[in-house]
């Protein structure tokens, strides 16, 4: 029989930002509007493979109901190349908050993503204000290369998605020879790589419905909520002086 063992207490935890894990709350209705996916591809190619997978990925999305709009980063400047009220950058941070959940697609290029997929995701901040533009949102992440199956780009992106407190998927599509994989009117050919992919938009649409109109409590944190409580208690010392 194993023996019991007691717990000591837990001297450095502010009681009044500590709350025990509710399933209530986990439990909400449902939202009856279609669930809004933001796309972003990594190529300014006119034949980008990246853009294709993701409209593949769009068409996908559009017919498990969902509304779905793709990012052209043509014209957007590099991160601090500009103010961030230049009209891609705020487009961009627009489309993000819009969104409740977003598709990643880069080319590798020298063993990773793309410059312009991570200018992309560089101009998405971590907050603004109060207000974080990719918190508690879903991801997939998709990639495409011009050689063998390689999941460099994605590893990347996922570690991105964990910064950007993101919640990604556990699904992921990677196209070898993406060169092959695509007709000259841009439409991907059938094959396993095109399964996989409705597999993952399939997935990510799930986790969508599953977590969307619980992103908050999810993402609702102690370390914050002490942060609070200790700013409220500053603030009514200094009333009371």
């Amino acid at each position: 029989m194993l023996k019991e063992i007691e717990l000591p207490d837990l001297p450095n935890i502010v009681d009044e930002a500590l709350q025990l894990p509710d399933p209530a709350r986990l439990s909400k209705p449902f939202s009856t509007h279609k669930p809004r996916i933001l796309l972003l591809y990594g190529s300014l190619r006119s034949r980008s493979y990246s853009r294709f997978l993701a409209q593949e990925a769009a068409r996908l999305l559009e017919h498990f109901g969902v509304e779905t709009q793709i990012f052209d980063p043509a014209g957007l400047p590099l991160p601090d190349g500009a103010p961030t009220d230049h009209p891609k950058v705020q487009e961009l941070r627009e489309l993000s908050l819009w969104s409740e959940g977003q598709v990643w697609c880069s080319p590798e290029r020298h063993g990773a993503m793309s410059g312009v997929m991570k200018s992309q995701i560089d101009w998405i901040p971590l907050a603004v204000g109060s207000v974080r533009p990719t918190q508690g949102r879903t991801l997939a992440v998709m990639q495409v290369s011009g050689g063998s199956q390689s999941f460099n780009a994605v590893n990347q992106m996922r570690i991105l998605g964990r910064w950007m407190r993101m919640i990604t998927i556990p699904n992921q599509s990677s196209v070898a020879k993406a060169y092959q994989e695509f007709d000259e009117a841009g439409r991907m050919k059938p094959s396993s790589y095109y399964d996989r992919v409705v597999d993952v938009m399939e997935e990510l649409v799930k986790f969508t419905l599953l977590t969307r109109d619980v992103s908050g409590y999810l993402t609702d944190r102690y370390s914050e909520r002490k942060e609070d409580a200790e700013k409220l208690e500053a603030r009514v010392k200094l009333k009371a002086i």
